[in-house]
């Protein structure tokens, strides 16, 4: 399962990079006459609603998801890793003060938070990748500070505060090091949920907006021809499950790889 999802995550990048070369037809060219024709030899996936073919359309949004997964997961780690790493770390009040945050955050459903603060800020697709990173980087932090709190107490670390090693320089080159194989698989998840949170909120229009095709926007308007013309919804739909389910069968494999005591256990 693990080569599976890493072949799913190369097709994905390669959709995405090579989108407007592989797609036959102009993602936003409309043919009027031929609006919601099903799959057909010149149209793999039919065409929607306005005449549009829905493979163009369907590599297209392959961009906008991943886009969105890579700048979210790599803020929200960067921030999440820093700032566990300074509570588990230091301890006392700074620690105090950032599981407090931490804790508050968790209280409230995390795309429930996103669409709240979407809907305040407006529906774009900036303001939908800050609401993410805004939310995201909650995970990472508590992984992080667990990780701290056990290897401050290694022997090497110790012996490099005994030598007179700065705090700064124990962080960054003893103590964030050993938590990086933990944040690589949380990492790794945490693609196909970004992936998945922003497909929800473009789905309920407070993400990516028309003319700029994305998954969720594609499921949010074929929702209309369910019964006419099913497949508006089975090709963005198929897309967003076979891309979240890579990167969580590449997540679950990195796991068992960077994990020698779940390798075990399994």
């Amino acid at each position: 399962m693990t080569r599976v999802g890493a072949a799913v995550v190369v097709i994905a990048v390669i959709a995405a990079i090579a989108g407007p070369m592989l797609a036959p037809f102009d993602p936003a060219a409309q043919e009027l006459a031929l609006r919601l024709d099903g799959p057909s030899w010149v149209h793999w996936f039919g065409l929607d609603e306005l005449g549009r073919d829905i493979f163009a359309r369907v590599l297209s949004g392959a961009r906008i998801s991943l886009m969105v997964g890579i700048v979210v997961v790599s803020v929200s780690a960067t921030i999440g890793t820093l700032l566990g790493a300074i509570a588990g770390y230091f301890g006392g009040r700074i620690d105090e003060a950032i599981s407090r945050l931490i804790d508050i955050l968790l209280a409230f459903p995390g795309l429930l938070l996103a669409i709240a603060l979407v809907a305040v800020l407006g529906p774009s697709l900036t303001n939908v990748v800050l609401a993410l990173c805004l939310i995201g980087w909650v995970g990472y932090a508590r992984l992080v500070r667990g990780q701290v709190l056990r290897a401050r107490e290694f022997e090497f670390v110790q012996a490099a505060r005994a030598l007179g090693a700065t705090s700064s320089r124990i962080l960054v080159q003893h103590i964030i090091p050993t938590a990086l194989p933990a944040v690589t698989v949380q990492a790794t998840l945490g693609m196909g949920g970004a992936i998945l949170a922003e497909a929800s909120l473009s789905f309920l229009g407070l993400g990516v907006q028309p003319p700029t095709p994305s998954w969720g926007t594609m499921l949010s308007y074929g929702r209309s021809h369910l019964l006419d013309a099913p497949h508006l919804t089975i090709f963005p739909g198929l897309a967003i499950a076979v891309v979240v389910l890579g990167f969580n069968f590449l997540g679950d494999g990195l796991r068992d790889t960077l994990d020698p005591a779940t390798s075990r256990r399994a």
